[in-house]
């Protein structure tokens, strides 16, 4: 399968989830509320809405706040950081100008400010705000790699160069140090040392795509086209069929060198705010990485992946009208167009347009039958929506098109077989866990799965106990994994086994209402009444599927054996013996 999603780089990961500390936040709300004439009013309404991150919201009150009060400095910031992460980039200008007079060393002012100045080329100035901006780890990482293009922008690539190799810092700032220096010297025409550090970013950071890109841009002017095809297939051995590696290949065997990466010091600034913005926002950085994601698009529209990872990031905060916005814009020029198409239906789906979401991934299959992406995308849109039958078909149709199945391939077979036994179709699901587990032996997911279901049927009952355990054991921390195997043993009538795993299965998600409810039968098993009572009232509190939520309240009124409840599976040896 193809996966075509942005991102930056894994291996920064680590780095900044150290240094940042910024709370997730709830899903956004979906329509502005009319509009309070009062100041409290308004006032608590913008405090919500940005607790939300509804910057539409947020926006609009405060641009009533400030009409209230006009002097209030608090109001000014806030209204500037809404406007950021909202895109309204000339008008949060406008504030950071009376921002930076109230607070000299405003980072995030100062930032804008500087960004401001190397889209209009004035890099003196630019270079003025990022020296009088208040630092951190995150921070001087910023404004070193901008101030660093400013010196390319005004010709002084030595400069900018020297500037990058005097910033010390943590291990996790070098992959962006060699690979932006290296930038550089490539824009600038400076071969050798461009090739030096673009090869060390590469080597340091193999998952990142901009490394590679960087690296294979260059090899292809100053090496060969072999030397450029070889980068791309060490990242397609990673992450096959990336549309961006698939365009560049499709070039360099027409017998075409490609460009440099980046060419100018706006493209260069920009490329720094996304690559910081695309890493802080997989670290829980939200709000600063929609502020780094919009200044980026903002310096630099036609960035390839800045709008993109913008829409993640949209989905992640769970606001897909926001990331169906962004999708649209994205130019039927690029490379990412489609997958940009596959992933506007997932958000209509999510925006509970399932109709509008199928007749688009429709329209596409329609136009290329061979679109696996769009036809995975329909597959899971069906199978989240418990269309079993449905998605079925349509994996169907996928794998229908891999000639010969590969470990990478393990997937689609898994959720066909999700859909096959979920439509009551067990030899069908059988046979198509099995074949993922040919491909991928080791997959935890297709152990759980195919372990579980034979123990629930009780056939097969050492081995699908057995793979269980395996599952359990390659992934300890998966609450949903660890449940199946104490559930696997409470159905074996091994109630003290099941009491473990499901402790175990509690502390690791302790507000899955199934798991409670697991935890509250085995307690009741192994004579814990009183603790199978409050484990059962936690699963009710928690907001069980209504079926579930039925039973659930029949115990906590008259006991376990009160619900109809499955037999305790048994070998077949056991049950001829009478056992």
């Amino acid at each position: 399968m193809t996966t075509a999603r942005p991102f930056f780089s894994v291996a920064l990961a680590a780095g900044f989830a150290a240094v940042l500390h910024l709370a997730a936040s709830p899903a956004r709300a979906e329509a502005v509320p009319d509009v309070d004439t009062s100041l409290a009013g308004n006032y608590l309404a913008a405090r919500l809405a940005s607790s939300e991150r509804d910057s539409d919201a947020a926006v609009t009150y405060l641009r009533n706040l400030m009409k209230l009060d006009a002097r209030n400095d608090e109001i000014v910031e806030r209204t500037f950081f809404a406007m950021l992460m909202d895109g309204e980039i000339d008008d949060a200008m406008k504030l950071a100008d009376r921002m930076v007079k109230a607070d000299r060393t405003h980072r995030i002012a100062r930032l804008a400010l500087s960004v401001r100045a190397i889209k209009k080329a004035h890099y003196q100035t630019a270079r003025t705000n990022l020296a009088l901006s208040v630092r951190g780890p995150i921070g001087d990482l910023t404004a070193t790699l901008l101030a660093a293009w400013t010196f390319y922008g005004s010709g002084n690539t030595k400069g900018a160069v020297e500037l990058i190799d005097r910033l010390e810092g943590p291990d996790w700032y070098v992959p962006l140090k060699e690979l932006h220096a290296g930038l550089m010297l490539d824009a600038a025409g400076q071969k050798k040392e461009a090739g030096k550090r673009l090869e060390q970013a590469m080597k340091i950071d193999p998952g990142s795509l901009r490394a590679i890109d960087a690296y294979a841009r260059w090899a292809s002017r100053n090496e060969s086209i072999d030397a450029a095809l070889a980068a791309y297939a060490s990242f397609d051995r990673q992450l096959p069929n990336h549309p961006v590696v698939l365009a560049a290949i499709k070039e360099l065997k027409a017998g075409k060198t490609l460009p440099p990466l980046v060419k100018t010091a706006q493209e260069g600034s920009s490329e720094v705010l996304y690559g910081l913005g695309s890493t802080v926002g997989r670290q829980g950085g939200e709000d600063l990485a929609l502020v780094y994601l919009q200044l980026a698009i903002w310096l630099y529209p036609e960035h390839p992946f800045a709008s993109l990872t913008l829409a993640d990031l949209y989905e992640q905060l769970k606001q897909p009208a926001k990331a169906i916005e962004v999708y649209e814009s994205v130019p039927d020029t690029s490379p990412l167009k489609r997958n940009a198409e596959v992933q506007l239906a997932v958000n209509l789906d999510a925006a509970d347009k399932f109709n509008d979401a199928r007749a688009h991934l429709d329209k596409m299959i329609a136009a290329d039958p061979k679109d696996i992406e769009a036809i995975v995308a329909l597959g899971k849109i069906q199978q989240a929506r418990k269309m079993f039958s449905d998605c079925a078909a349509t994996y169907s149709k996928a794998i229908a098109l891999i000639p010969e199945p590969k470990k990478g391939n393990w997937a689609l077979f898994y959720f066909r077989g999700i859909c096959n036994e979920r439509s009551k179709n067990w030899p069908a699901a059988e046979a198509d866990l099995k074949k993922a587990l040919e491909l991928n032996p080791d997959q935890p997911h297709v152990l759980n799965y195919l372990g579980y279901s034979w123990v629930d049927q009780g056939i097969n009952l050492d081995q699908g106990v057995e793979m269980i355990r395996k599952a359990a054991k390659l992934r300890p921390d998966d609450g949903p994994i660890v449940d199946s195997l104490g559930w696997a043993y409470y159905r074996l009538g091994r109630y003290d086994e099941a009491v473990v795993e499901l402790e175990r299965a509690i502390e690791l998600m302790p507000q899955d209402p199934v798991i409670n409810d697991h935890l509250g039968d085995a307690y009741w098993k192994v004579g814990r009444k009183l603790e199978a009572g409050f484990q059962w009232a936690h699963a009710r509190d928690l907001k069980p599927e209504p079926d579930d939520m039925t039973k659930i309240v029949q115990k906590i009124d008259k006991g376990l054996d009160a619900v109809d409840q499955p037999a305790p599976v048994r070998k077949a040896e056991d049950t001829q013996k009478g056992g």
